[in-house]
C-alpha cells in the first residue's frame, strides 16, 4: 500500500467512518476481514482497506477483478439499529455517499442503478457489496464492501463495453488517499440519517441520479430472466416491475435496460 493509516487518518474529517483503519497491500477480501472484526466486536467505523483482493467478491458470488494499487478496495464495519426489513438500505446510502463524491471529483454526473451499481457515461464504476450480520432477528453489524475503479485504464475484452474507471472517463490520474477520504467524508456525514432512520432522503437522492423507472428492463437471477417495465421502489429498496401476467417484486438480480 502507497500510504499507511497514519497518513489516511491525517487528512480525515469524519467522526465514525475511519475511527479504526485496517490497511494491507493485499488480502484475500476486505469484507472478509471486515466481517472478523464484526463478529470480534470491534466497534462501528472501522475500514479494512487493500491495494489487492486475492478473493474479491461482487454480488452474486462474482469475483471482482481490479489491477493492484490502481483502484479503491475497502470495506466498512457499521452497527445502525435498522430493522431487518430494512437493512438492504444500506446499500442505497452507500451508493449515495460514494455517488456524491465521485461527482465533486470528476465533475461528471454519477447515476446509481438497482441493485447497487455507480455508473459514469452509462458504465460501471464502482459496485457495493452489502453483507448483514443477524443475530435473534436483530441487525449485529452491516458491512459495506466497496469496489471503485480509479486508474484503471485496461478491462478484460468482455467488460469494456461495461465498465469505466474514473481515469478513463477524466483522462488524469487520481490521488486515491484523497479520494477515500472524500468518500468517507460522504459517508460519515450522511451516516447521520441513517442513524435516525430516515432513509427517506437517501432514497430520494438515490431515485434521482437513476434513469431506469418507466423504461423496459431484463432482470437476470441465476439461470431464471424477468422481463417487464421497472415502475419503483419498495419503501425496503425492493424493486417493482411490471411483467406480461402483472406486477412482481424484486430482491435481487443483474439488471439491463431494452434499449
Amino acid at each position: 500500500m502507497s500510504w499507511s493509516k497514519e497518513e489516511l487518518q491525517r487528512g480525515l474529517t469524519t467522526r465514525i467512518l475511519g475511527r479504526k483503519l485496517f490497511v494491507f497491500d493485499s488480502i484475500d477480501s476486505t469484507n472478509a476481514c471486515a466481517k472478523t472484526l464484526g463478529d470480534a466486536g470491534t466497534e462501528e467505523g472501522a475500514v479494512v482497506i487493500a491495494d489487492y483482493q486475492t478473493e474479491g467478491k461482487g454480488r452474486l458470488g462474482r469475483s471482482w477483478l481490479a489491477e493492484p494499487g490502481r483502484n479503491l478496495l475497502f470495506s466498512a464495519l457499521l452497527r445502525p439499529s435498522t430493522s431487518v426489513e430494512m437493512s438492504g438500505l444500506l446499500t442505497f446510502y452507500a451508493a449515495v455517499a460514494i455517488a456524491k463524491a465521485l461527482e465533486a471529483s470528476a465533475g461528471v454526473p454519477v447515476e446509481c442503478k438497482w441493485p447497487n451499481d455507480i455508473l459514469i457515461n452509462g458504465k460501471k464504476c464502482s459496485g457495493i457489496l452489502l453483507e448483514n450480520s443477524f443475530q435473534q432477528n436483530v441487525l449485529s453489524y452491516s458491512v459495506i464492501g466497496c469496489g471503485i475503479n480509479v486508474n484503471q485504464c485496461t478491462f478484460p475484452t468482455e467488460l469494456r463495453d461495461r465498465v469505466t474507471s474514473l481515469a478513463l472517463i477524466s483522462g488524469v490520474e487520481y490521488d486515491r488517499k484523497q479520494l477515500l477520504q472524500k468518500i468517507l467524508a460522504e459517508m460519515d456525514l450522511l451516516y447521520l440519517s441513517v442513524l435516525r432512520g430516515d432513509f427517506e432522503r437517501i432514497l430520494d437522492e438515490w431515485l434521482r441520479r437513476c434513469h431506469m423507472f418507466g423504461k423496459d428492463i431484463t432482470i437476470r437471477q441465476h439461470n431464471q430472466l424477468l422481463v417487464g417495465k421497472a415502475l419503483r421502489l419498495n419503501d425496503d429498496g425492493s424493486l417493482v416491475i411490471q411483467t406480461p401476467n402483472g406486477t412482481a417484486t424484486v430482491y435481487a438480480g443483474e439488471v439491463s435496460i431494452i434499449l
